[in-house]
């Protein structure tokens, strides 16, 4: 990555700070080489502060010298962000937009740009630890291609697809897992508090339950159900815990709430198809 890029991120929220930080604690960018841009003051002063970026309110003011546009709006937000920034980016400008649902093609029109990046990453990156699956119609290979990956890899682990229909299939598995994910530590330790365990004993046993399990996971690259077949003892207790999981439908709940993920993301990018600019 270039030290001389100056980066712009619109939509400076929990995501577009993990971009920040990962630029600048794992890319070395210079925090003046960085400019948060979004309506809310108090925010971009909290930015400023945390991290001595530069920041900017107007939109179209902070991407006049950006080599690199992110945008990290909210889905409703990005039909009045594109409409503000149509056909005012640097011609040489990189996007990157991690915005669920908007497509490649809608981009490029929305923003009379053609170097765009769809990328989703998930909030581990707010720790490193993120997976972010990304597409672009750019050259392969090329600076621009090299230079994305260079940014997306700042935020943990990053995946290039050619064909853009896996991205709302990874939206709907990496960029929304953490949210299961979280459920189930939840649920975990919901009924270990309801066996009669103390709260804080039952969050360490199963972070370290979970911990452990991607670990042993991880280092034997076994096929899940030959390790789950490792702990179920015939007649025993994960035998008679998976049965009740299974008789609930435990697989099936998470395929069907995966399917509905999927399909929201697909109908968050056709609310955005063929808008003409001049009318969002």
């Amino acid at each position: 990555m270039s030290e001389h890029n100056n980066y712009t991120i619109i939509g400076p929220g929990v995501m577009g700070e993990a971009i920040i930080a990962g630029l600048i604690k794992e890319k070395d960018v210079p925090a003046q080489r960085i400019t948060a841009a979004g309506p809310r003051l108090e925010r971009l002063q909290e930015l400023e502060q945390k991290w001595h970026i530069g920041t900017n309110q107007d939109n179209v003011a902070a991407i006049q010298k950006a080599d690199v546009v992110i945008l990290s709006v909210k889905p409703q937000k990005l039909p009045a962000v594109m409409s503000e920034l149509h056909g005012k980016l640097p011609p040489q400008a990189l996007v990157i937009s991690i915005v669920a649902g908007a497509t490649l093609q809608n981009l490029a029109i929305g923003l009379d740009h053609a170097d765009v990046v769809r990328a989703m990453p998930n909030t581990p990156a707010q720790v490193g630890e993120g997976m972010t699956v990304w597409a672009h119609k750019l050259e392969p290979g090329g600076d621009q291609h090299q230079l994305a990956q260079q940014i997306l890899a700042a935020l943990g682990r990053e995946i290039f697809v050619e064909e853009e229909a896996y991205i709302d299939m990874a939206t709907a598995v990496s960029g929304t897992g953490p949210a299961y994910v979280f459920l189930f530590v939840e649920a975990l330790i919901d009924a270990g508090v309801h066996l009669g365990l103390p709260r804080r004993i039952a969050e360490e046993m199963v972070l370290q339950t979970i911990k452990g399990s991607v670990a042993f996971y991880n280092q034997n690259q076994s096929h899940p159900a030959r390790l789950r077949n490792q702990v179920t003892s015939p007649a025993g207790t994960s035998a008679a815990a998976i049965y009740y999981l299974e008789k609930m439908g435990f697989r099936t709940a998470i395929s069907r709430a995966i399917w509905a993920a999927f399909t929201r993301s697909q109908e968050l990018g056709k609310g955005q198809d063929h808008q003409d600019p001049e009318k969002i």
